[in-house]
C-alpha cells in the first residue's frame, strides 16, 4: 500500500517529463546554434542533470516529506561505507567485463588491437563517472524510492527495472534482438537496485557497477579491441553486450548471488 506521505501520480509523471524537455530543449538551441547531431547530447545533457541535482532536494522535502533528501537518495552515509560500495560495485562490473571478454575471445569473435591512451582513459573514467551518477540518481534514487512510496517496494523494485529497460532498448532492430536487449537491461535494473539493498540504502554501489560497465566497456571497445563483425548476436548482444547469452548469464548469477536482498528492508517507511 502506498504510504501516507507518497507523492501524487501527476507528479511522479511530469518530473521526468520536465527534465527530458531541458534536455531536448538545450539540443535545440544546440542544433540552431550550428552544432553537429553528434555533438549535442553531452552538452545538453549538463543541464538537465543541474536541474535534477537542483530539484531533486525541494521534490523529496516537498512530495515525500523528508528532511534529509540527500541521505534518503543514498548519496549521504559514512565516508568509509561509501568507499567500501563503490569498490565493490566497480569490481562487479569487472567481473562482468571479464566474463564478457574471456567468452568472445575463446569464440574467437574479439578482436585484440590495443591502443590505450592517456586520453581514452579519462574519457572512460569521464563516461563511466558521468552516467553512473546520473542514471543511479534519476532510476534507483529517485525512481524506485518514489514507486516505494507509492506501490511499495517490491513491485517498485520490478517498475523501475522494466522502465530502465524500455528507456534504453533501441526498438529499430529485429524482434528477437530487441527482446534480448530487454531482458538484458531488466536484469541490470534489478541488480542495481539490489545492489543499493545490499549496501544499506547507499546509492555508491550502484553508480559504481553501472558506471564500470558503461566506462569500461568504452574502454575495451575503443582501447583494447572489437568485436568480431562475425561475432554471433545471441553470444555478444546486438552492439550492447548486455542483450547477448553472456551478458544476461552474467547478470542473472549476480542476481543468484544477491538472493537474500530480493526482500526489502522494514526498518524504515518507503525503504527501497
Amino acid at each position: 500500500m502506498p504510504s501516507a506521505s507518497a507523492p501524487r501520480w501527476r507528479g511522479t509523471v511530469l518530473y521526468p517529463l520536465l527534465l527530458v524537455g531541458v534536455f531536448l530543449g538545450m539540443q535545440g538551441l544546440l542544433a540552431l546554434a550550428g552544432a553537429p547531431p553528434n555533438q549535442r547530447a553531452a552538452p545538453a545533457a549538463v543541464p538537465a542533470l543541474l536541474a535534477l541535482v537542483v530539484s531533486l532536494p525541494r521534490r523529496l522535502r516537498c512530495s515525500w516529506g523528508e528532511p534529509h533528501p540527500w541521505r534518503r537518495l543514498g548519496l549521504r552515509g559514512p565516508t568509509l561505507a561509501m568507499g567500501k560500495a563503490l569498490v565493490r560495485g566497480l569490481l562487479k562490473a569487472l567481473w562482468l567485463l571479464v566474463l564478457l571478454v574471456t567468452a568472445v575471445s575463446l569464440a574467437g569473435v574479439f578482436l585484440w588491437m590495443p591502443r590505450v591512451s592517456p586520453g581514452l582513459l579519462l574519457n572512460a573514467v569521464a563516461l563511466g563517472l558521468g552516467v553512473g551518477f546520473a542514471e543511479e540518481l534519476l532510476f534507483r534514487g529517485w525512481l524506485l524510492g518514489e514507486l516505494s512510496l507509492l506501490i511499495g517496494p517490491q513491485r517498485a523494485l520490478w517498475v523501475q527495472a522494466l522502465l530502465f529497460s524500455l528507456v534504453h532498448t533501441r526498438f529499430n532492430m529485429p524482434a528477437l534482438q530487441c527482446l534480448g536487449l530487454l531482458l538484458g537491461l531488466v536484469l541490470l535494473g534489478l541488480a542495481l537496485a539490489l545492489q543499493r539493498r545490499a549496501d544499506g540504502g547507499l546509492l555508491w554501489g550502484a553508480i559504481g557497477l553501472h558506471g564500470g560497465l558503461v566506462g569500461g566497456w568504452f574502454l575495451l571497445h575503443e582501447g583494447l579491441g572489437t568485436l568480431s563483425p562475425e561475432a554471433p548476436v545471441w553470444l555478444a548482444g546486438p552492439g550492447n553486450p548486455l542483450g547477448g547469452l553472456v551478458g544476461s548469464l552474467g547478470l542473472a548469477l549476480l542476481l543468484l548471488a544477491r538472493r537474500r536482498w530480493w526482500q526489502p528492508p522494514t526498518d524504515a517507511p518507503g525503504s527501497v
